[in-house]
């Protein structure tokens, strides 16, 4: 039976609510005050993580390496107020009050007296390992100490201190300002009180959170990078990215793998001569062709930046993979880059890597665009049923080991159970 507007829309209220039970918490467990929030690097997400804190009321302290990064970070960020100023979202007056909370610094050693700080430097281990071994030796006993890394080993970042307890994944997502999500990433030796607090935090600043637990890309980047997996894989058949984000924006998405690609930098990851898994994506960035910000990726772009098919990146494609141009219907399309994300996060189930089916389809209805109408993965998945979901997966999985079919997807499909319903466990570190 298919589910009505209004036993949607019930699904996603509930389920937005029960993300902010944490299992196992005892409710009164007792928060740590936090009054001064550090944070490390004024790029594009540490100057949105920053704006989150001091439109909250809160000092916010906030590091770069040179006085040109920290001028430059904070002049983005009294842009971006002065521009919510502009349009009557509050008053000029309450842009000075907000820039007023913050305060510029160039050592991390300033941050000492801090409550909180959150790490917002580039995905580098190495770097990021260093850093919290210098929060360790500076920081206040009792700080927390936060890494808003995206996918990165919490773990081994916590294992650069002397109080792992201390340490949690806030992973923000971008424009942290603007995107409503906040992962919370509990590590192994994470402290209950470390928990209860940043989970308070997340309502202070007017996120949605969910709790999570250590794995590479932790929920939605893990499901995210299935999809995309996938979507590289239709390029290899003859698909043009054009091809495969219409089918994707017919689905419901505001924009399809390479349409996001694009507007995210396809030079994520990538340096100059780097040969890496996606050899399209390398040719087109040493082309120059790094998406919207150099006006050519996957697509062209005219001057109001609307993407137009490119036949410079139809070429590219065919020359690397030596396919002939070929078509797919829609609904093919969608089960190949849908379906394996439902499995995906059945297996983070399996592995106790989120609470609750329902946290998995909070964390993509509110950090990557799942079309509400469809519920999110899991609910999506129950509204296909399990046993289209184990067929697709058992062709894609006899292709690539990789996509073998979740056990308990089997389980599902044999006994006509709901992945809404899955239990297996709740969260475990």
């Amino acid at each position: 039976m298919t589910p009505t507007t209004e036993d949607i829309g019930s699904y996603i209220a509930q389920a937005g609510k029960k993300a902010w039970d944490v299992e196992g918490l005892d409710p009164n467990t007792p928060k740590r005050e936090i009054k001064t929030v550090g944070i490390i690097g004024a790029g594009t997400m540490g100057g949105g993580i920053a704006m989150n804190f001091a439109t909250a009321g809160y000092e916010v302290k906030i590091v770069e390496t040179t006085q040109e990064a920290l001028d430059r970070g904070l002049k983005v960020v009294r842009g971006n107020y002065q521009r919510s100023s502009d349009k009557g979202r509050f008053p000029q007056d309450e842009v000075e009050a907000r820039m007023n909370r913050f305060e510029g610094r160039l050592e991390l050693g300033d941050l000492a007296e801090c409550d909180l700080v959150i790490e917002a430097v580039f995905e580098d281990m190495d770097l990021k390992r260093k850093i919290f071994t210098e929060l360790d030796r500076v920081m206040k006993k009792g700080a927390i100490l936060a890494t808003n890394t995206s996918a990165l080993d919490i773990n081994e970042i916590a294992g650069m201190t002397d109080r792992p307890e201390d340490v949690i994944g806030l992973h923000f997502f971008s424009p942290a300002n603007v995107m409503k999500l906040l992962e919370i990433v509990r590590a192994k030796h994470t402290a209950d009180d470390v928990v209860a607090t940043c989970m308070d935090l997340a309502k202070d600043i007017n996120k949605i959170a969910t709790l999570v637990g250590v794995c590479p890309g932790f929920v939605g980047n893990r499901i995210l990078f299935a999809r995309q997996k996938q979507a590289n894989k239709l390029l290899q058949q003859g698909l043009m990215p054009w091809d495969v984000d219409a089918a994707l924006n017919a689905f419901g998405f505001k924009m399809g793998p390479f349409q996001m690609s694009d507007l995210a930098g396809l030079d994520i990851g990538w340096s100059k001569g780097a040969t890496t898994d996606n050899p399209i994506r390398d040719a087109l960035c040493e082309m120059d062709r790094r998406g919207q910000k150099t006006k050519a990726g996957f697509y062209d772009y005219d001057e109001n930046r609307q993407p137009v098919p490119s036949d410079v990146t139809a070429k590219v494609i065919k020359d690397i993979t030596g396919a002939e141009p070929s078509t797919m219907s829609e609904d093919e399309i969608i089960e190949i880059c849908i379906y394996p994300m439902i499995n995906e996060a059945v297996k983070i189930l399996e592995e106790n890597k989120a609470q609750r089916p329902s946290d998995i389809d909070v964390v993509w209805l509110n950090g990557y665009g799942w079309p509400a109408d469809k519920g999110g993965p899991m609910f999506y998945g129950d509204m296909v049923g399990a046993q289209a979901v184990l067929d697709r997966m058992e062709k894609l999985g006899a292709e690539d080991p990789e996509f073998a079919p979740a056990e308990t997807l089997r389980k599902l499909a044999k006994e006509g159970g709901k992945f809404t319903e899955i239990d297996t466990g709740g969260l475990k570190v």
